[in-house]
């Protein structure tokens, strides 16, 4: 009797998680055609490295150079900038918005252009603190590092759904 109360708070939680539409993230499913790409990023960094580590978790095999049978993503642009967004009766700036940009295109190992270039811009505001520089640095340092996350898993469902309509296409379904 005790072990069925010490394990009926585990299972309400599970019953909880299972009708809430709760889901972890599942892996990217890409056609044949892009089993295997070249990952092209303009500046490198931690969007190369983070996007690889997906491609690469999915199944994707990450070829170091680009030919026949390979698939192409592109990423010709990836920058952040900052804007202030409020300043203070002491004309200090309050809060600040970081952007982040990428301008990415893909196309399938024969070559046909499955993503012509897509822009996708993500912002993050946060509140800026004068008298806690180092504290700032890091909460914008956090701030890039998401967005970079969120980046990833925002191009990987483009990717997704280009990849079921360049599938549906081929089946001859709109």
């Amino acid at each position: 009797m005790s072990r069925l109360v010490k394990l009926s708070p585990l299972l309400v939680l599970a019953l909880l998680l299972s009708g809430c539409g709760f889901h972890l993230r599942q892996s990217v499913a890409l056609p044949a055609s892009m089993q295997h790409i070249h990952l092209t990023v303009n500046n490198g960094g931690d969007l190369q490295r983070n996007l690889a580590r997906a491609l690469r978790n999915s199944g994707i095999t990450v070829e170091d150079a680009s030919g026949p049978g390979v698939a192409e993503l592109a990423v010709p642009q990836s920058s952040f900038s900052t804007d202030s967004l409020s300043i203070s009766g002491g004309a200090r700036v309050t809060e600040y918005s970081v952007h982040y940009q990428v301008k990415f295109s893909v196309s399938d190992a024969a070559g046909r252009v499955l993503l012509p270039l897509q822009d996708i811009q993500m912002s993050r505001e946060y509140s800026y603190d004068a008298t806690n520089t180092i504290g700032n640095d890091a909460q914008v340092q956090e701030i890039q590092r998401s967005l970079v996350d969120d980046m990833v898993q925002s191009i990987l469902f483009r990717l997704q759904a280009a990849a079921k309509r360049a599938d549906a296409a081929a089946a001859g379904t709109p």
